[in-house]
């Protein structure tokens, strides 16, 4: 069955006044739009659409198609028939798909089945959680069933105790057919227990319907392989992460083409976030981060002839660009933000350079409210070098006005900061309260050269602590920044800078938030599951005494050893099931300052992990940080 409607009443009850402003409960009922392919006829793109249910207390999905030229949406109870599956063999004959696969013992009942009423877990190795989950045994298996009968399992990594799609955010683009749907290529990381928690090195493998043999097909890489794909003329195609250990280095696209690989992106300054090939097979077309936003480029494939490999960036603007959808003639259809506008569906005109917006779930809710604007702002740091600043303003802006000021502090901590629109830390929403937001491009984000990004590591406490402080410095010059009411907020690595800088801040901030923040670099060690993570960043373990590098992180950046000086209210939050940043450092962070008699307030959501993703509890989130900000700001 299929229903007629207009996109633009679609999220209905959200039209507001002209001088509205986005609050929390607002952003709660936007549309999250993502697109899920084009049909097979090319006419039409599919798309999801899912809303928050604050009631039921989770989000609701509808099913849309779109003529790829815009106009109205239709929406379908039934998609899938309507785009080519990928995940169907060349021949029509198998499904590839994953599931759950029991293959370990690590439960008490595993051990003693008799006693099926105990909740004892058992390990003999690291990796015994990961992310919000504990390892029961279980892993994700790739197999494949025939079409049409999905019960029919086959599993091809048969009972070993690997995952693919990888833990905890691997997904379909995991794995994917040969052209001749005769073997199945997968990424896995073929390690178990400490050597698992310890390494980043997963490989592309590749399985043989017929033999049943599968072979490693990028075994002299020590780092990470992922995203395997292939051109239209049936070359193998990948991401890949030269080095063991590190999660951030330079992502780089390789071609396997007549037996010789290809790196495509080694003299580009710049790491990538995913690709596509075009249909024609002569180029690859891929988003990257870029001075402070997320960009088209592409790049052409030369083979083994002497014609030079060139990057080009196609796009530029004040938005990210989030996801290749697919082709429409010279269109590339995309999703887009910025800071003012949650995802939409684009086209954009690769020989005109012009851009059409497809969808238009949210336009009736924006047309009500009165937007903030976001300035570009470049700054000279402490070590001589230019860093850009998004500065976001509230709506209907005064110069003539003095307002709250808030630094804000990114994770990751090489997470980009560009215009990317959050459900929790939005900047709209913020600015929307009467706080103007500093976000700093600080060390460590990509977006400004390999070198630029890789120079946080070993030096959480050092120059990007020095990037914050020039950033807010710079800001509070303007007349319209009350600098007796500055504050500084962030999350994860962000919440790490918070808490240090409390330590260093020298009276400048009047407030603090930390989420799910790194507090004590030495339980953090200790307790978060991941540890090629901390090996990297931090130089290695604490008691490694002759280790300069990470002597200097668990002393001179640890914000442990400055708690003697905090003396500015700060507002800790914390996931109960986050194994990430464990529940341990937000209790520490909290205890210290309560009893150091700073006002201090503590928010546990029990059941969330590194993010909060339940309606209710993320409105919580959004109450509890204004309410902190009014009370102390």
């Amino acid at each position: 069955m299929k229903k007629l409607l207009l996109l633009t009443v679609s999220i209905m009850g959200l039209t507001a006044s002209a001088q509205q402003v986005m609050s929390p409960e607002l952003l709660w009922k936007l549309g999250r739009v993502s697109a899920l392919g084009i049909t097979k006829d090319g006419k039409n793109i599919v798309y999801k659409v899912s809303t928050p249910n604050i009631e039921e207390n989770k989000l609701a999905s509808k099913f849309y198609t779109i003529p790829v030229n815009g106009g109205n949406a239709t929406e379908v109870t039934e998609y899938k028939e309507l785009l080519n599956d990928k995940y169907v063999s060349a021949d029509g004959k198998w499904m590839l798909t994953s599931k759950e696969v029991k293959v370990g013992k690590a439960l008490g009942e595993d051990y003693y089945p008799e006693l099926d009423k105990s909740n004892v877990k058992i390990y003999d190795g690291l990796d015994y959680r990961h992310w919000d989950t504990w390892n029961d045994g279980t892993h994700n298996h790739v197999g494949y069933t025939p079409v049409g009968d999905k019960d029919n399992f086959t599993d091809i990594m048969l009972n070993e105790p690997y995952d693919s799609p990888q833990k905890p955010f691997g997904g379909e683009e995991d794995y994917t057919w040969s052209p001749d749907g005769k073997s199945i290529i997968y990424v896995s990381k073929k390690k178990e227990g400490t050597a698992y928690a310890t390494s980043t090195n997963t490989d592309l493998y590749e399985y043989n319907l017929e033999s049943k043999a599968t072979v490693n097909l990028t075994p002299n890489n020590p780092g990470y392989d992922t995203q395997p794909a292939y051109s239209p003329q049936g070359d193998l195609t990948w991401l890949q992460m030269k080095r063991n250990g590190y999660e951030a280095d330079k992502n780089d696209i390789i071609v396997r083409f007549k037996g010789t690989d290809i790196n495509l992106t080694a003299g580009w300054d710049g790491t990538v976030d995913s690709f596509n090939w075009s249909p024609d097979g002569k180029k690859i077309y891929f988003l990257a981060a870029t001075d402070g936003t997320k960009q088209l480029f592409e790049v052409n494939f030369p083979g083994l002839t002497k014609i030079a490999i060139s990057v080009r960036q196609l796009t530029d603007g004040i938005f990210d660009i989030n996801g290749i959808t697919g082709f429409n003639g010279d269109k590339i259809i995309v999703e887009r933000t910025d800071m003012n506008h949650a995802s939409e569906i684009y086209s954009y005109d690769l020989k005109k350079k012009k851009w059409a917006q497809i969808t238009k779930v949210n336009d009736a809710a924006y047309a009500g409210i009165a937007l903030s604007k976001t300035e570009k702002r470049y700054v000279s740091t402490t070590d001589g070098k230019k860093m850009l600043v998004w500065v976001i303003l509230p709506p209907n802006f005064d110069a003539s006005k003095k307002y709250p000021t808030l630094l804000y502090c990114q994770g990751g901590p090489q997470s980009a900061l560009t215009q990317f629109y959050s459900f929790r830390w939005n900047f709209q929403v913020m600015a929307a309260q009467g706080y103007i937001v500093v976000a700093p491009n600080r060390r460590g984000m990509p977006g400004h050269g390999v070198e630029w990004n890789e120079a946080i590591s070993k030096d959480w406490g050092g120059q990007p602590m020095d990037d914050y402080l020039s950033a807010i410095d710079d800001v509070a010059k303007e007349s319209y920044v009350d600098k007796a009411r500055l504050g500084a907020v962030g999350a994860s690595y962000g919440g790490y800078s918070v808490f240090y800088l409390a330590g260093i801040h020298n009276n400048r901030f009047k407030t603090f938030i930390a989420h799910a923040g790194v507090f004590n670099l030495q339980s953090m060690y200790g307790t978060t599951e991941e540890v090629f993570f901390t090996n990297w960043d931090s130089g290695g373990p604490y008691w490694e005494k002759n280790n300069a590098a990470a002597q200097k992180t668990y002393t001179q950046f640890n914000p442990i050893n400055n708690v003697d000086k905090w003396n500015t209210p700060i507002f800790v939050i914390q996931g109960g099931i986050d194994y990430r940043v464990p529940i341990g450092q937000g209790q520490e962070a909290f205890q210290a300052a309560q009893l150091r008699g700073i006002k201090s307030r503590f928010m546990v959501f029990p059941e969330e992990n590194h993010w909060i993703l339940k309606p209710q509890n993320a409105l919580v989130w959004q109450r509890e940080f204004f309410k902190w900000l009014k009370e102390t700001l």
